[in-house]
């Protein structure tokens, strides 16, 4: 499927979105699964899978299950349905291999329509060795950081000097002692740009009378 490998950074789905997107959604399975069956949600794991495996997903229009087996998924209500083969011979061998290309396509156009999105609403950020940048608190919903929590509790702390760039959308703050168990790369979509304030000195205007 043509699959490249991104390192990424905390907080920051873009480089490997896919997998982000996947947990997600069975994370929120899950979570339903314990709401219903708190002591024994363990067991109901299986459904979840097959819950997941069979849901339609919209980048390669059709269902995991189809994707990996060329074929819908036989539910338990359906398990007295005998269908007909239609594919014998060399169809057999020729159809995964039209299927993935046909599912390779689709995940690329998708990818396309998804960056195109976010490049609209993407604000272009670039910072210089020594500048000084503040930090966002809560970089997504519902993820606390730095002991920060609270609709009125700072969104942003800092400023702290930039002491290192890593590739083109990361960097290396120098943070304070009492975030030394913090790790001190973040990417650009967590820092804001710093302006100082500062005081400007200003001479005394001597007027001379005509």
């Amino acid at each position: 499927m043509e699959t490249n490998l991104t390192f990424s950074t905390a907080f920051h789905p873009q480089t490997d979105g896919q997998s982000e997107i996947v947990i997600q959604k069975l994370e929120d399975l899950i979570r339903a699964c314990t709401l219903d069956f708190s002591e024994s949600w363990d067991v109901k794991l299986p459904l979840v899978e097959f819950t997941y495996n069979n849901s339609y997903q919209a980048s390669i229009e059709m269902d995991p299950y189809e994707v990996l087996y060329g074929r819908k998924c036989r539910s338990p209500i359906h398990l007295d349905d005998v269908g007909k083969r239609t594919k014998i011979g060399p169809d057999i061998v020729e159809q995964p291999a039209e299927a993935i290309k046909r599912i390779r396509d689709r995940m690329r156009t998708a990818l396309s329509r998804k960056k195109s999105y976010a490049d609209s609403h993407r604000r272009e950020l670039n910072f210089e060795l020594c500048d000084h940048v503040f930090l966002k608190v809560a970089p997504m919903k519902g993820v606390m950081r730095f002991g920060r929590k609270g609709k009125l509790g700072p969104r942003y702390i800092g400023p702290f000097e930039i002491m290192e760039k890593i590739g083109a959308l990361a960097y290396g703050l120098a943070l304070p002692p009492q975030l030394s168990a913090v790790h001190n790369v973040f990417h650009i979509s967590a820092l804001r740009k710093y302006i100082s304030n500062h005081v400007l000195r200003y001479e005394t205007i001597h007027l001379v009378p005509e």
